[in-house]
This record gives C-alpha cells, structure tokens and sequence, in this order.
C-alpha cells in the first residue's frame, strides 16, 4: 500500500477546471432526487465552471499531488459547500477538509458555523453529525442560478460551536 500525503491549500486559479468538475460530479451525487428539478437542471457544467472561477477566492482544496480530491467553499460564518471525489471518499479527505473550515471560520472571527444540507442526503448529514454537528431544524435555502434567479430549497440547517462549549 503506499501512502498518499493529501495537502490542504487555497485554491490557485490553475485550479479551477479540476475544481469544478469536483465539484459538479460531488454535488449531482449528493442532490439529485433531493433538490427540485429546476436546480438540477441549473447545475450543469457552465455553472460550475463560472462559480469555481467567481469563488475561487472562497475555495480550499485537498490535492494528492496534482490532483484535486475535494473542495471546500466558506464564505462569512457558512459553510457553503464541502465536496469529495469519488476516488478520494473513505480516505479521510471529508473530516480534513471539514476542520479546515471550521478553522478558517474560527480565524475570521466567528463563535459558530453553518451549513445547509437537504434533508434525502442522508449520508452528508451523518457525515456532519458524526464531527459534532448539531442539526438545528428545517429552513429554506435559496440557491443561486447563473441566471441571477435562486430556486428554494427545503433544507436542514446544521451549526457547530467554535468555542468548545457544549451545543445547547
């Protein structure tokens, strides 16, 4: 077996076609059957493609080497996405990337964090869950198009404390 070192850096703009396409498969995984149609059909490659350019100053990566095994997007106090390649799943690149955020959140000043996860991705929620992450109730989020329009979706909302105190 040999060992991969997975390094965790900000993103570089070199970066963003492998991002993107992280991002995407990840993303369709996750939320296809979860999220109104209309979003899926939003989702497609441009969109990627212009958000990883638009965001690039937002994103982490966990890179093996040259490639690109998971991306991170925070953005104030939320984190705003958290994806892994296929590849790279089980390997510990989801909890590496995750403390990252909770750091950089942290760095910038913030007592908590969130995200929001649609409710059918079960295996996110129990991801986050699993790293102390307290699901906080159901809200809706409105995601953005490349067509400056959002589509609603029914999320879960979950928070984490940065303090060290017990969640409430």
């Amino acid at each position: 077996m040999t060992l991969v070192v997975v390094t965790i850096r900000p993103a570089q703009p070199d970066d963003a076609p492998e991002v993107a396409a992280v991002w995407q498969a990840a993303w369709h995984d996750g939320h296809r059957g979860h999220v109104p149609d209309a979003l899926v059909e939003a989702r497609d490659g441009a969109y990627f493609a212009q958000r990883s350019r638009d965001l690039l100053d937002h994103v982490t990566v966990a890179v093996d080497g040259e490639r690109v095994l998971g991306v991170l997007i925070t953005s104030g106090d939320e984190l705003q996405q958290l994806m892994v390649s296929d590849a790279a799943r089980g390997r510990g690149v989801g909890g590496l990337l995750l403390a990252e955020a909770e750091r950089l959140v942290g760095a910038d000043g913030f007592s908590r964090i969130w995200l929001a996860v649609v409710p059918g991705n079960t295996t996110a929620r129990r991801f986050y869950e699993s790293h102390g992450w307290v699901d906080r109730g159901e809200e809706v989020y409105d995601a953005v198009t490349l067509q400056t329009t959002t589509v609603a979706v029914p999320v879960r909302r979950y928070v984490k404390d940065l303090t060290g105190r017990p969640p409430r």
